[in-house]
């Protein structure tokens, strides 16, 4: 059985906050040089690539998909 992750997804532009329940409840943020981060806590592989496809839905330009370590 998978584990949960939590996953960072950099995009291209700045997505608005307000998108953060359509990408699963993730966190939103933006930094200031054009990148928005999707962040938060993953249920499964299948959950990432549903989340990657609404990224490919919306045109968006992926710019990097990280997994980082959860805290205990």
């Amino acid at each position: 059985m998978a584990k949960p992750a939590f996953y960072q997804l950099r995009v291209e532009g700045h997505l608005d906050p307000d998108w953060s329940e359509w990408f699963e409840g993730l966190v939103i943020s933006q930094e200031g040089d054009g990148i928005t981060v999707i962040a938060g806590r993953v249920r499964d592989q299948a959950v990432l690539f549903g989340l990657l496809t609404k990224v490919r839905d919306l045109g968006l330009t992926l710019v990097s998909v990280n997994r980082l370590p959860i805290s205990p």
